[in-house]
């Protein structure tokens, strides 16, 4: 007897549910069924998380947020809605029949969520920057009632694009370029935005809302609009190095800069400058995809992620990449990057210029390629004028002046926190969702002061979190093994006992981290005495959200 490729009902006992919390069902078709109750009401949902299909039964429930495991998107329980990011649409939701002690779930019959786009029909929204601020601004405001015109500009040739699996997946070898496509290959089309790549915006007239575009005939085009977003991202920073322009030099920050690295590392020897977590997940990726001839890591520090984790964890890090084969050198800087003879035995062109490294201390590391993960720089030329050059200052809306908002990578923006400048992708998210609802004046939306700082790094499959935000990992409170992969570890400002902590990394531990986000972003983070103590973390976190 064949087995029915797709189950549309399934029968739920009430139960089996308590009120004010949710349960997963996992299907034999794959599909989860998530179900929330609140007192006599119960509502059913997809249980997969839309951004990488975490069970979402498996996270918590804090009040009406039903939170992600994984990533920390964060949905309303009583409708799907999106709530918090990394995900980028809320949940389906599906009909419920009633029997009794019972329910019945037809995940065939959803409920229609459609959106009247009838808010702001005279206005136009330009955005400068097709990364994920950008993107998500312009899909927030179709998505909440948008009906004016959208103009996305960006500088690359292709649509938005999820920039954080460059370094993972996709230079893995583990993912295809469509699946990296923000809101599928259809996306720009589907929400009516007008989609213009490879423009070059050479001048942003602030006090008229307006953008100069100059074309490759260095004719102008002026375009002028009721609001305007510039979230122009960040770029990498080139070290003063000698030879660090020599071909066969790379950066990672794009989506051809992987391709290039790609192609460039097979049976290559590639050395990689830098230990945070852009040079950790590439080295991982290499590593990973079997076809580089050897990896060699050159850091400044004696550790890796050294702003980020504890000696502890660093070593642990370091002992993975190590057992697959990776060598590194620490407590190095590179002097120079050594170029190669430009021919071959046959007299042709090399693929690169580059023969080798050599350190400050005089020793010589050979090298067919060299990849740079020495940190970003704000790209705020367009904004030379308005701020400093660690960023642009603007509101907890993300806004510069009115009608002007800056976002992402180039925003200096206030938390609680306090004012920074914060290059996660997650983050970039926020300030989409954020600055959609300042345009379209809804106050229901939180703004940044009520969010939190979140990023993963994954490095040979097994995913870091990182929640908060802390100068230093050196005052911490370590519970579990990191050389087994299952911890949390709690960032304080000193060694005071009654100091809370503003920041958390973990493997394995889930729960434990979606519960200190929670109250962390409530303001009631745990002290080091409390988690000295046993503090319950989830139980605590569940009772202030109820």
């Amino acid at each position: 007897m064949s087995k029915a490729a797709t189950i549309n009902t399934v029968t739920i006992n009430k139960a089996d549910i308590i009120s004010g919390g949710m349960k997963s069902y996992k299907q034999d078709d794959d599909s989860i069924i998530l179900i929330t109750r609140d007192d006599s009401t119960f509502r059913a949902f997809d249980g997969k998380c839309p951004h990488a299909g975490a069970d979402l039964g498996t996270g918590l429930r804090c009040g009406n947020r039903v939170i992600c495991p994984w990533h920390h998107a964060t949905f309303d329980s009583s409708d799907g809605a999106l709530l918090e990011p990394i995900a980028t649409t809320g949940l389906t939701q599906y009909q419920i029949i009633d029997n009794g002690d019972s329910l019945t779930v037809d995940t065939s019959a959803k409920i229609d969520k459609q959106v009247e786009n009838d808010k702001l029909t005279d206005t136009h929204t330009i955005i400068v920057g097709g990364g994920g601020a950008g993107f998500m601004t312009a899909h927030q405001l179709r998505n909440t009632g948008y009906g004016g015109k959208i103009t996305l500009v960006s500088a690359e040739d292709k649509a938005p694009y999820n920039r954080p699996l460059l370094s993972k997946a996709f230079l893995a070898g583990n993912m295809p370029e469509e699946k990296l496509l923000l809101g599928g290959t259809d996306w720009a089309s589907k929400h009516d935005i007008e989609l213009r790549l490879n423009q070059t915006v050479s001048e942003v007239l602030l006090n008229e809302r307006s953008i100069v575009i100059t074309d490759e005939k260095g004719d102008n085009n002026k375009l002028t609009a009721e609001f305007l977003v510039v979230a122009t991202g960040a770029e990498p920073k080139i070290p003063p190095i000698k030879g660090a322009t020599l071909d066969g030099v790379y950066t990672l920050r794009s989506m051809d800069d992987a391709k290039l690295i790609k192609a460039a590392s097979h049976d290559q020897r590639v050395v990689i400058v830098g230990t945070g977590f852009i040079g950790m997940e590439v080295t991982s990726a290499l590593a990973q995809s079997g076809t580089t001839a050897s990896i060699t890591v050159i850091g400044q520090d004696h550790r890796v992620m050294g702003n980020i984790v504890s000696e502890t964890v660093s070593k642990a890090l370091i002992k993975l990449h190590k057992e697959n084969g990776v060598e590194f050198v620490f407590d190095a800087s590179v002097s120079e990057i050594i170029a190669a003879e430009n021919t071959t035995d046959n007299n042709e062109d090399n693929f690169s210029q580059v023969s080798g490294v050599k350190l400050a201390n005089g020793e010589q590391i050979d090298a067919d390629i060299v990849i740079l993960g020495t940190g970003v720089a704000p790209r705020i030329e367009l904004l030379q004028n308005t701020n400093h050059p660690d960023g642009v200052q603007v509101d907890e809306q993300l806004q510069l002046r009115d009608g002007v908002y800056a976002l992402g990578d180039i925003a200096k923006a206030p938390s609680q926190l306090g004012r920074m400048r914060i290059e996660h992708w997650r983050v970039a998210l926020q300030h989409g969702m954020v600055t959609a609802a300042a345009i379209l004046n809804d106050d229901n939306v939180k703004s940044l002061q009520e969010r939190i700082p979140f990023f993963w790094t994954m490095q040979y499959g097994k995913s870091l979190r990182y929640s908060g935000h802390a100068a230093t990992p050196d005052h911490g409170i370590l519970m579990g093994s990191p050389d087994s992969f299952n911890y949390i570890e709690y960032y304080f400002a000193d060694e005071d006992e009654n100091t809370r902590a503003s920041a958390a990394s973990s493997l394995e531990r889930d729960k434990e981290l979606v519960a200190f986000s929670e109250l962390l972003r409530q303001g009631h983070a745990p002290t080091r005495a409390q988690i000295n103590a046993g503090f319950d973390i989830i139980e605590q976190a569940q009772a202030l959200s109820s």
